[in-house]
């Protein structure tokens, strides 16, 4: 039910409006760009009930702790939500299509889904790799952030639209980077980020299925939720294997879980558990053989996968509330 409210309120600013200080229906309306008082004093009442505001009966006025800020207002905070509210409107939309796939077993193309999944994917994940990535990803790899800072050659596989790949570029300017995807429109969204962010030089993204990256020498593979969405991530593991150096180390990270359905009943098992459904699954059986395993995967499904493809270890590297970060060598 606070879907809708939530998305109109992130679009129209008045979750902003209200971090400039407590205010009345009529002040708020006034601060987001003179919108009706009425409609506004209805929603902030949505939002209070929603427990996403507070609401002073006393002084009829609304106001936004710190703390709810984080999750509304404070874009780079790790637990910044307006792209969950983005996904979930995606996942509604696509409901049809996958209400079909239940009848006839066949998937559901990712650029297909809905208006733009591509960019609501991209926005749910990147509060968690603007402070993950360079600060605990990728330190927890053996010896990575010194190779990485000497300067290395990273193919980030599954790029979307490049957040993740324009994170590392920026963390550590002497290495190279490419991401790759398989969704075009993904693939021009991030070259026009890379272009705005003035790292053209450094950071390039290109269209192509993860088995058919013809580059190779890469001293870092990344991946970052993707893996569990592919088709074939065996045959997939195989050609990374190929296309990274004797020395290198693919870092896979995939959505927390563990390896029983009993132990993923929880909060965030019950996220990923409706996403899974609504989208990586029928993702991964439209592609080749269709594996979907599905995000709720776990550590030891992915690690047999892993090591199907050539590679000898594959530990836990880190995790955090969200994600497993799996190191590959």
């Amino acid at each position: 039910m606070s879907v809708p409210t939530a998305r109109v309120g992130f679009r129209l600013g008045l979750f902003d409006a209200l971090a400039q200080g407590p205010a009345s229906a009529a002040e708020l309306a006034a601060r987001a760009g003179n919108l009706h008082e009425r409609y506004v004093r209805e929603w902030a009442l949505a939002q209070t009930a929603n427990g996403f505001i507070d609401y002073d009966s006393g002084q009829d006025t609304f106001s936004i702790s710190p703390e709810q800020a984080m999750v509304f207002c404070v874009e780079d905070s790790p637990v910044y939500l307006r792209g969950a509210f983005e996904l979930i409107a995606a996942m509604i939309e696509a409901e049809a299509k996958v209400e079909e796939c239940f009848r006839n077993g066949r998937g559901v193309r990712w650029g297909d889904h809905a208006g733009c999944l591509f960019c609501a994917t991209g926005a749910f994940f990147r509060p968690g790799y603007v402070n993950n990535i360079a600060q605990n990803w990728i330190p927890a790899l053996d010896g990575m952030s010194e190779r990485l800072r000497a300067g290395a050659k990273v193919a980030d596989v599954g790029c979307g639209v490049g957040f993740s790949t324009m994170l590392m570029a920026e963390a550590y300017p002497a290495s190279s980077f490419v991401g790759f995807d398989f969704h075009e429109p993904s693939v021009l969204e991030a070259r026009r980020h890379a272009a705005d962010h003035g790292l053209g030089e450094r950071v390039r993204f290109e269209v192509a299925t993860a088995k058919d990256i013809a580059e190779d020498g890469f001293d870092l593979i990344t991946m970052f939720d993707c893996l569990h969405d592919m088709g074939d991530p065996a045959g997939c593991a195989s050609h990374m294997r190929r296309i990274l150096k004797p020395e290198g180390t693919w870092m896979v990270v995939e959505p927390i879980a563990g390896d029983s359905p009993a132990a993923n009943m929880n909060p965030v098992g019950r996220l990923y558990y409706n996403a899974s459904t609504m989208i990586c699954v029928p993702t991964s059986l439209d592609q080749e053989v269709g594996t979907a395993l599905g995000a709720q995967a776990g550590e030891a499904r992915l690690a047999q996968v892993i090591r199907s493809g050539g590679f000898d270890q594959v530990r836990r590297a880190t995790e955090g509330p969200f994600n497993m970060v799996l190191e590959a060598r």
